[in-house]
Protein backbone atom coordinates (compact mmCIF):
# COMPACT_ATOMS: atom_id res chain seq x y z
CA UNK A 1 0.00 0.00 0.00
CA UNK A 2 1.20 3.19 -0.83
CA UNK A 3 1.47 6.26 1.56
CA UNK A 4 -0.19 8.65 -0.15
CA UNK A 5 -2.33 8.11 -2.99
CA UNK A 6 -4.88 10.35 -5.31
CA UNK A 7 -7.39 8.35 -6.66
CA UNK A 8 -9.66 10.04 -9.59
CA UNK A 9 -9.33 13.15 -7.84
CA UNK A 10 -11.38 15.83 -9.12
CA UNK A 11 -12.05 19.85 -8.14
CA UNK A 12 -14.42 21.95 -10.24
CA UNK A 13 -14.36 25.74 -9.02
CA UNK A 14 -17.66 27.36 -10.41
CA UNK A 15 -17.81 30.97 -11.82
CA UNK A 16 -20.85 31.38 -12.67
CA UNK A 17 -22.21 29.66 -15.30
CA UNK A 18 -18.68 28.24 -16.42
CA UNK A 19 -16.94 25.47 -14.34
CA UNK A 20 -13.22 25.28 -14.17
CA UNK A 21 -11.66 21.96 -13.56
CA UNK A 22 -8.37 22.94 -11.46
CA UNK A 23 -8.02 18.92 -11.03
CA UNK A 24 -9.30 16.55 -13.70
CA UNK A 25 -9.06 12.58 -12.71
CA UNK A 26 -5.44 12.86 -11.08
CA UNK A 27 -4.08 9.82 -9.78
CA UNK A 28 -0.14 9.86 -8.18
CA UNK A 29 1.41 7.66 -5.36
CA UNK A 30 3.79 8.83 -3.17
CA UNK A 31 6.05 6.45 -0.72
CA UNK A 32 6.20 7.36 2.93
CA UNK A 33 9.71 9.05 3.28
CA UNK A 34 10.47 10.13 -0.19
CA UNK A 35 11.07 13.78 -1.48
CA UNK A 36 8.91 14.69 -4.10
CA UNK A 37 8.82 17.81 -6.58
CA UNK A 38 5.66 18.85 -8.51
CA UNK A 39 6.57 20.35 -11.28
CA UNK A 40 4.17 22.36 -13.91
CA UNK A 41 3.30 25.86 -15.25
CA UNK A 42 0.93 28.43 -13.24
CA UNK A 43 -2.73 26.66 -13.26
CA UNK A 44 -2.03 22.71 -13.93
CA UNK A 45 -3.15 22.37 -10.78
CA UNK A 46 -0.11 21.94 -8.68
CA UNK A 47 -1.11 23.99 -5.49
CA UNK A 48 -4.58 22.81 -5.59
CA UNK A 49 -3.48 19.01 -4.97
CA UNK A 50 -1.51 20.04 -2.09
CA UNK A 51 -4.16 22.19 -0.47
CA UNK A 52 -6.56 19.39 -0.85
CA UNK A 53 -3.52 16.51 0.66
CA UNK A 54 -3.09 19.61 3.31
CA UNK A 55 -6.92 19.27 4.28
CA UNK A 56 -7.43 22.81 2.96
CA UNK A 57 -9.70 22.67 0.42
CA UNK A 58 -11.99 19.77 -0.47
CA UNK A 59 -12.21 17.31 -3.66
CA UNK A 60 -15.50 17.43 -5.87
CA UNK A 61 -14.91 13.80 -6.54
CA UNK A 62 -12.13 11.08 -5.96
CA UNK A 63 -10.35 9.66 -2.99
CA UNK A 64 -7.64 11.27 -1.22
CA UNK A 65 -5.44 8.08 0.99
CA UNK A 66 -2.85 9.40 3.88
CA UNK A 67 -1.68 6.70 5.90
CA UNK A 68 -4.68 3.98 5.27
CA UNK A 69 -6.57 7.44 5.96
CA UNK A 70 -9.28 8.26 3.46
CA UNK A 71 -9.23 12.24 4.15
CA UNK A 72 -11.54 13.31 1.31
CA UNK A 73 -14.20 12.23 3.70
CA UNK A 74 -13.37 13.93 6.74
CA UNK A 75 -14.93 17.04 7.66
CA UNK A 76 -15.05 19.26 10.66
CA UNK A 77 -13.32 18.36 13.55
CA UNK A 78 -11.37 15.27 12.21
CA UNK A 79 -10.36 17.23 9.45
CA UNK A 80 -8.97 20.10 11.72
CA UNK A 81 -7.05 17.32 14.06
CA UNK A 82 -5.46 15.55 10.51
CA UNK A 83 -4.69 19.43 9.81
CA UNK A 84 -3.51 20.21 12.93
CA UNK A 85 -1.42 16.72 13.74
CA UNK A 86 -0.68 15.21 10.38
CA UNK A 87 0.82 18.20 8.08
CA UNK A 88 3.69 20.62 7.96
CA UNK A 89 3.06 23.55 5.94
CA UNK A 90 6.36 25.90 4.18
CA UNK A 91 4.96 28.56 2.29
CA UNK A 92 6.36 30.85 -0.18
CA UNK A 93 6.17 33.67 2.56
CA UNK A 94 7.32 33.28 5.66
CA UNK A 95 4.12 34.03 7.56
CA UNK A 96 6.06 34.40 11.22
CA UNK A 97 4.33 36.34 13.89
CA UNK A 98 6.31 39.65 14.37
CA UNK A 99 6.42 40.03 18.15
CA UNK A 100 7.58 36.63 18.80
CA UNK A 101 11.44 35.74 18.59
CA UNK A 102 12.28 32.40 16.34
CA UNK A 103 11.88 29.95 19.30
CA UNK A 104 8.75 31.30 20.47
CA UNK A 105 7.33 31.61 16.69
CA UNK A 106 7.98 27.42 16.93
CA UNK A 107 7.10 27.18 20.39
CA UNK A 108 2.87 28.19 19.38
CA UNK A 109 3.24 25.42 16.42
CA UNK A 110 4.20 22.55 19.00
CA UNK A 111 1.19 23.57 21.28
CA UNK A 112 -1.04 22.31 19.17
CA UNK A 113 0.58 18.87 18.29
CA UNK A 114 0.52 15.82 20.60
CA UNK A 115 3.91 14.15 19.46
CA UNK A 116 5.65 17.04 18.88
CA UNK A 117 9.69 17.85 18.77
CA UNK A 118 11.70 20.30 21.21
CA UNK A 119 11.53 23.92 19.41
CA UNK A 120 15.27 24.63 20.39
CA UNK A 121 16.45 20.58 19.15
CA UNK A 122 14.46 21.93 15.85
CA UNK A 123 16.23 25.32 15.75
CA UNK A 124 19.91 24.20 15.87
CA UNK A 125 19.10 20.83 13.76
CA UNK A 126 18.15 24.13 10.76
CA UNK A 127 21.14 26.11 11.56
CA UNK A 128 19.45 29.07 14.07
CA UNK A 129 21.56 27.76 17.13
CA UNK A 130 22.65 31.24 17.69
CA UNK A 131 19.27 33.04 15.90
CA UNK A 132 16.89 31.55 18.81
CA UNK A 133 16.13 34.73 20.61
CA UNK A 134 15.68 37.08 17.56
CA UNK A 135 12.52 37.97 16.09
CA UNK A 136 11.88 37.63 12.30
CA UNK A 137 12.61 41.54 11.52
CA UNK A 138 16.24 40.76 12.65
CA UNK A 139 16.82 37.93 10.67
CA UNK A 140 17.49 37.50 7.08
CA UNK A 141 15.11 36.16 4.54
CA UNK A 142 16.58 32.54 4.38
CA UNK A 143 16.92 32.33 8.09
CA UNK A 144 13.03 33.60 8.29
CA UNK A 145 12.39 30.08 6.15
CA UNK A 146 14.44 28.41 7.84
CA UNK A 147 12.02 29.43 11.04
CA UNK A 148 9.22 28.58 9.07
CA UNK A 149 10.55 25.44 8.15
CA UNK A 150 11.45 24.76 11.95
CA UNK A 151 7.83 25.53 12.92
CA UNK A 152 7.05 22.64 10.23
CA UNK A 153 8.83 20.14 10.82
CA UNK A 154 8.44 20.46 15.27
CA UNK A 155 4.91 19.19 14.39
CA UNK A 156 6.29 16.34 13.52
CA UNK A 157 4.23 15.97 11.39
CA UNK A 158 3.07 12.85 8.50
CA UNK A 159 3.48 15.08 5.53
CA UNK A 160 5.71 18.27 5.11
CA UNK A 161 4.19 20.86 2.33
CA UNK A 162 6.17 23.46 0.86
CA UNK A 163 5.19 25.77 -2.06
CA UNK A 164 7.25 27.29 -3.86
CA UNK A 165 9.53 27.83 -0.07
CA UNK A 166 12.68 29.82 -2.34
CA UNK A 167 10.24 31.62 -4.33
CA UNK A 168 10.90 35.05 -1.92
CA UNK A 169 14.88 33.67 -1.90
CA UNK A 170 17.83 34.43 -3.94
CA UNK A 171 19.93 31.65 -5.88
CA UNK A 172 22.23 30.92 -2.82
CA UNK A 173 19.81 30.65 0.02
CA UNK A 174 17.39 28.74 -2.35
CA UNK A 175 19.81 26.20 -2.17
CA UNK A 176 20.36 26.27 1.20
CA UNK A 177 16.97 26.00 1.91
CA UNK A 178 16.35 23.04 -0.74
CA UNK A 179 19.35 21.31 0.73
CA UNK A 180 17.06 21.06 4.02
CA UNK A 181 14.66 19.94 2.91
CA UNK A 182 16.50 17.24 1.10
CA UNK A 183 18.57 16.58 4.77
CA UNK A 184 14.94 16.44 6.31
CA UNK A 185 13.55 13.49 3.75
CA UNK A 186 16.72 11.65 4.28
CA UNK A 187 17.21 11.66 8.11
CA UNK A 188 14.15 12.27 9.73
CA UNK A 189 12.44 9.57 6.98
CA UNK A 190 9.66 12.69 6.48
CA UNK A 191 7.76 12.61 3.65
CA UNK A 192 8.49 15.59 1.60
CA UNK A 193 6.73 17.45 -1.37
CA UNK A 194 7.75 20.68 -2.80
CA UNK A 195 5.81 21.94 -5.31
CA UNK A 196 8.20 24.61 -7.71
CA UNK A 197 8.26 26.28 -11.50
CA UNK A 198 11.39 25.58 -11.26
CA UNK A 199 11.77 22.15 -13.23
CA UNK A 200 15.76 22.68 -12.98
CA UNK A 201 15.54 20.77 -9.42
CA UNK A 202 13.33 18.55 -10.08
CA UNK A 203 17.07 15.72 -10.05
CA UNK A 204 17.35 16.29 -6.36
CA UNK A 205 14.09 14.29 -5.73
CA UNK A 206 12.90 10.64 -5.21
CA UNK A 207 9.78 11.26 -7.71
CA UNK A 208 8.77 13.74 -10.11
CA UNK A 209 5.66 14.31 -10.49
CA UNK A 210 4.45 17.05 -14.09
CA UNK A 211 1.46 18.55 -13.54
CA UNK A 212 -0.20 19.71 -17.03
CA UNK A 213 -3.86 20.65 -17.62
CA UNK A 214 -4.96 19.58 -14.13
CA UNK A 215 -3.75 16.09 -14.09
CA UNK A 216 -0.69 14.30 -13.08
CA UNK A 217 0.86 14.16 -16.87
CA UNK A 218 4.08 11.78 -15.85
CA UNK A 219 5.58 10.37 -12.97
CA UNK A 220 9.12 9.45 -13.09
CA UNK A 221 11.15 7.75 -10.34
CA UNK A 222 14.44 9.11 -9.67
CA UNK A 223 16.75 5.72 -8.17
CA UNK A 224 19.64 8.24 -7.84
CA UNK A 225 18.77 11.77 -6.80
CA UNK A 226 20.98 14.38 -7.19
CA UNK A 227 22.63 16.32 -4.01
CA UNK A 228 21.20 19.51 -3.80
CA UNK A 229 24.86 21.12 -3.73
CA UNK A 230 25.53 19.80 -7.84
CA UNK A 231 22.11 21.48 -9.04
CA UNK A 232 22.51 24.62 -11.22
CA UNK A 233 19.89 26.40 -12.36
Amino acid sequence: MPYIEFKNVCKDYKMGEITIKALDNTNFQIEKGELVVIVGPSGAGKTTALNILGGMDYVTSGDVIVDDKNIAKLKGKSLIKYRREDIGFVFQFYNLVQNLTAVENVELATQICKDSLNPEDVLEKVGLKDRMKNFPSQLSGGEQQRVAIARAIAKNPKLLLCDEPTGALDYKTGKQILKLLQDTARKENMTVLVITHNAAIAPMADKIIKFKNGTAESIEINEHPTPVEEIEW
